[in-house]
């Protein structure tokens, strides 16, 4: 099934995996051990997981072979890099990154775990407290690289109560680094490159691990600021490879669309008046879970009546009155990459006059941008595109009390839509927020297409049936050489099958 979903999706956006030349190929496969690491680690193995995983991949549907390709890719790039100081000696370049901490709520009780996505995007490395680097070598004018993984030692008390680790040994078998090393060798590793050979690639002011960068990286980074040594952050260009997706991310991307889809297919039926809005929080995350997402990508909106005008309602706490609307914002995360989906739909199963007809215009708006997720096309254009949209269905079906002069649209559309159309969409649900949304899009790129319309319960401009209505639908959608290709569209939005999918409970 995997073959078959990412090939097809694939197929019409012309994507296809980033080639490795023979070198790198050879880099990444003789410095490893053959054998499969046959015991437990900080996170899936081909060992703990054969149903889910081959023996050469580092996670589900990610290959040592990817990862080293996109650790080639970023050398490459910073290694191009035109980078502007007062040092202009730098013949090296050295890239650092952190994994997340261990964080807690309280005494002893930690947050559920979460890698730093750059971090993972580059190791696939899941355990906390990690570091990489990677190192090109003064006067090598080849691109050759090495990469370095740091990690935590095995610590048999620590793993008697929190589960097993990789150690050193168990990183380098697993995740096809060049070499692997102790978390406290960081220091001794950092030294060397207090050069002015070396121009340091590090997110000095994005802080991924707050401890490791006080205790190493404050100290390293003044004396380096001393020397007149090259610092440059490295997020965006990381960014820039996020940004296309490769075949195996459009699987990994549409299984969590899918997962996300038929969790809200189930949940939707069995919803109905006077529900809590936690139980449909809870119902969402248990059937992604069910579906084989490990967790849901953010916390969801779900949000009843005049509360859905509050864009970010996460509180989720009160009851859904009989005839109000639910507008429910949820998404799966499926072993890295995530799904993003907006319905609304009736608490009692059937759709008011006022709300069908605010639901329409916004599904019509909807569907129109979708066709527009096009080569060439941005974000900012189709933005421009709602907003003139919306507010034309507000005036053509008698929304608004007061007549609307043509030059006033616009204003009117940001009023009752204060949001963008979309965003980014990959690892994280705002992806790759260094890509401005005036980027060309392109084959290979994923955007959520999300508008909507706001009406609140005070507002005196709106006749009064329409007021309290707040209605947003939202679809990935993935852009491919061919047209878009919606990632999401195993979730009815129509409103018949909204209406028939809750009567059929």
């Amino acid at each position: 099934m995997r073959g078959t979903l990412a090939s097809r999706i694939c197929k019409l956006a012309g994507i296809r995996l980033r080639s490795l030349s023979t070198s790198h190929v050879h880099r990444c496969l003789s410095s490893q051990p053959s054998a499969v690491l046959e015991r437990s680690i900080g996170q899936p193995t081909s060992y703990t997981h054969p149903f889910l995983m081959k023996q050469d991949e580092v996670t589900p549907s990610l290959s040592k072979l990817d990862y080293e390709s996109r650790r080639s890719s970023l050398m490459s790039s910073v290694a191009a890099a035109n980078v502007v100081s007062e040092n202009n000696t730098a013949k090296a370049h050295v890239v650092i990154l952190f994994g997340e901490p261990i964080t807690y709520m309280t005494e002893d009780i930690p947050y559920p775990f979460h890698q730093n996505t750059n971090f993972r995007y580059l190791t696939g490395f899941l355990e906390p407290d990690s570091c990489l680097i990677m190192e090109t070598f003064p006067g090598d004018t080849s691109c050759e690289y090495k990469s370095t993984l740091l990690v935590r030692d095995r610590d048999s008390s620590k793993e008697l109560w929190h589960g097993p680790r990789a150690g050193v040994e168990g990183a380098l078998q697993h995740t096809g680094v060049d070499y692997t090393k102790s978390i406290e060798d960081f220091p001794n590793l950092l030294s060397k490159f207090l050069s002015e050979d070396y121009t340091v690639w590090y997110d000095f002011q994005k802080k991924t691990n707050m401890q490791l960068h006080l205790k190493h990286m404050t100290p390293f980074l003044n004396k380096a600021f001393d020397k007149k040594i090259n610092i440059c952050p490295i997020s965006d260009f990381i960014h820039r490879q996020r940004h296309i997706k490769t075949e195996n991310e459009v699987y990994l991307m549409g299984k969590a669309g899918l997962i996300t889809a038929e969790a809200f297919k189930r949940v939707i039926p069995i919803s109905f008046a006077n529900i809590n809005e936690s139980s449909i929080h809870a119902m969402l995350d248990c059937e992604c879970r069910l579906g084989g997402a490990q967790m849901l990508a953010y916390p969801p909106v779900v949000a009843g009546g005049n509360r859905a005008n509050t864009l970010h309602y996460i509180v989720n706490d009160q009851r859904i009155k009989d005839g109000e609307l639910v507008l429910v914002d949820a998404g799966a995360e499926y072993h890295g990459y995530v799904a993003d989906i907006t319905r609304t739909w009736p608490i009692n199963g059937r759709f008011s006059k006022a709300q069908r007809l605010v639901y329409d215009a916004v599904l019509r708006v909807q569907e129109a941008c979708v066709l527009l997720c096009r080569v060439g096309a941005t974000l900012q254009q189709i933005y421009v595109v709602m907003i003139s949209m919306l507010a034309q269905e507000l005036v053509e079906n008698d929304v608004l009390i007061d007549k609307v002069e043509k030059e006033d649209l616009p204003m009117v559309g940001r009023k009752f839509c204060p949001h963008h159309v979309g965003h980014w969409l990959g690892m994280d649900v705002h992806d790759t927020d260094g890509i401005a949304k005036s980027t060309t899009l392109a084959p290979g790129m994923v955007v959520t297409i999300e508008p909507g319309i706001y009406i609140r319960s005070d507002d005196v401009t709106v006749r009064e049936e329409f007021r309290g209505i707040a209605i947003r639908i939202e679809d990935d959608v993935l852009v491919t050489s061919s047209g878009p290709v919606v990632l999401t569209d195993a979730c009815p939005k129509n409103g018949d099958d909204i209406e028939n999918l809750i009567t059929s409970r």
